[in-house]
C-alpha cells in the first residue's frame, strides 16, 4: 500500500504528483483544484507525505505515517472552521515558512481552504510565494482556479482533480469499509463522487435516514404551506445535524481550558481566563454557523440531483439514476412538470447557496425563499 492508494480515480494527477516527488518539474508552489470531495487536500497530504519519504511515497515507513498521521514536524496543515482565514493566522504561516525544516528534506505548508483567504491574506501570501525559502512547498487548495487570486495562481503549478466516477467510488468502499456491493453501489451514487460523504452513507443509518428525508422534498412541494414546513424541517434537520458535530468538540475544549486555567481544581476563575473564554466561544460560534451552512449545502446538493435526475428521465438519458431507489418520484416530476422549470428549480437553489455563503443570509430565511421558487402545484395533478 502506498500513500497514493486513497486518492480515487485521479489516475493522471497521481502520475504527475509522483513523478514531481521523484525531481522530475519540482515547483515551490503547487495550486489543487478539484469540486468538494473529489480528495484535494488528500493528494496534498499524500504528495507532502511522498516528498519527505525516502522512496517517493512507500506509505510503510516512518516519514509516511508521520505525515499522513498529521504528526510531522516539517509538514503542516491549515484547516479552519471559520467562514475565512485571516490576514494574521497567513502571517504567522509566513514567519514559520522562512525557518529552515528540522529535517534534511522539506518544509511543507498545505493551506486545506485556500479559497476562504481574505484579500489581505491573499497580500500577505504572495511575498513568501514570490520568494520562497529554498527548501519550503506550498500547497494550496481550493475548488477552481478562479477561487484564488491571479497573482497568487500564476506562481503556482496547477494540479487538477475530478469527480470520481461512481463504480470507482464504490469498489472503494467494498475495498476499504467492507460493506456490500448493493449498499457501496447506493453510496457511490448518492454521494455523487464525495469521498467523505460516500464513506458516512456507508457506514451510517442515521446519515441515509437524513439524505431520504431531504430526496423526499421535491415532489411533497406542491403548495405554499408545505413549501413553508419544508424550509423549516430542512433548516432545524440540518441545524441538528450540525450541532451533534460540535457539541462534543465544544465539550472538549471548554474542559481544556478549565484545566488549563486550573478553573477546576481551585474552585475560582483567574483573571486571564474571561478573556480566553471569550475567544474560545467565538471561536466556537463560527465553527457552528460554518458547519451549519455546509450541511445546509450538503441539503441543497442532494436537491440538485433528484431535479437534474427528472431532467435525465425526461430527456431519455441511458444510465442509472443518482436516486435510482425514489426512481418513481423521479418519474412524476418529470411526468408533471418540464425540463425547463426543473432547470429554473435548479437554478432557483444555486441562488440560495449564494445568499447564504456569499451574502450571509440567514439559513431560515434563504431556504424559505428558495422553497418557494420550488413550488410545483402540477405535480400532485400529475
Amino acid at each position: 500500500m502506498t500513500v497514493w492508494d486513497g486518492l480515487v480515480g485521479q489516475h493522471r494527477a497521481v502520475e504527475a504528483l509522483r513523478s514531481a516527488a521523484e525531481g522530475h518539474g519540482m515547483n515551490h508552489a503547487w495550486l489543487f483544484t478539484g469540486p468538494p470531495g473529489s480528495g484535494r487536500s488528500n493528494a496534498a497530504i499524500a504528495f507532502a507525505a511522498a516528498l519527505q519519504c525516502e522512496t517517493g511515497g512507500c506509505g510503510t515507513c516512518h516519514a509516511c505515517h508521520t505525515v499522513l498521521a498529521g504528526s510531522h514536524a516539517d509538514v503542516r496543515v491549515v484547516r479552519t472552521e471559520r467562514l475565512s482565514i485571516g490576514v494574521k493566522d497567513v502571517r504567522d504561516l509566513v514567519r514559520s515558512a522562512s525557518l529552515a525544516p528540522v529535517g534534511r528534506r522539506w518544509q511543507i505548508i498545505i493551506v486545506e481552504d485556500a479559497d476562504r483567504l481574505t484579500e489581505h491574506s491573499y497580500n500577505a501570501l504572495l511575498k513568501a510565494i514570490e520568494e520562497p525559502a529554498p527548501r519550503t512547498v506550498w500547497m494550496l487548495c481550493a475548488p477552481t482556479v478562479e477561487d484564488v487570486l491571479p497573482t497568487i495562481r500564476s506562481r503556482c503549478r496547477l494540479v487538477t482533480l475530478t469527480t470520481p466516477t461512481a463504480d470507482d467510488v464504490a469498489a472503494f468502499l467494498v475495498r476499504t469499509v467492507g460493506v456490500p456491493d448493493a449498499l457501496a453501489s447506493y453510496a457511490a451514487r448518492a454521494s455523487q463522487g464525495h469521498i467523505g460523504r460516500a464513506r458516512a452513507l456507508a457506514r451510517d443509518e442515521a446519515t441515509r435516514n437524513r439524505r431520504r428525508e431531504v430526496v423526499a422534498l421535491p415532489v411533497r412541494l406542491t403548495s405554499l404551506g408545505a413549501c413553508m414546513n419544508a424550509a423549516s424541517s430542512l433548516n432545524d434537520v440540518t441545524k441538528e445535524e450540525a450541532d451533534l458535530m460540535t457539541g462534543e468538540l465544544d465539550a472538549r475544549e471548554k474542559a481544556d481550558l478549565d484545566a488549563t486555567y486550573g478553573v477546576v481544581e481551585r474552585g475560582r476563575r483567574p483573571r486571564e481566563y474571561a478573556p480566553a473564554l471569550r475567544d474560545l466561544e467565538k471561536d466556537q460560534k463560527a465553527r457552528a454557523k460554518r458547519r451549519h451552512l455546509d450541511v445546509v449545502d450538503r441539503g441543497l446538493m442532494d436537491m440538485v440531483s433528484v431535479y437534474r435526475d427528472a431532467i435525465a428521465v425526461a430527456a431519455g438519458a441511458a444510465g442509472a439514476l443518482v436516486n435510482e431507489e425514489i426512481r418513481d418520484d423521479v418519474e412524476l416530476l418529470a411526468r408533471a412538470s418540464t425540463p425547463e422549470a426543473n432547470l429554473r428549480r435548479i437554478s432557483a437553489i444555486f441562488e440560495a447557496r449564494e445568499q447564504m455563503l456569499e451574502f450571509n443570509v440567514q439559513p431560515a430565511l434563504a431556504l424559505e425563499s428558495m422553497m418557494l421558487g420550488l413550488v410545483a402545484p402540477e405535480v400532485r395533478a400529475g
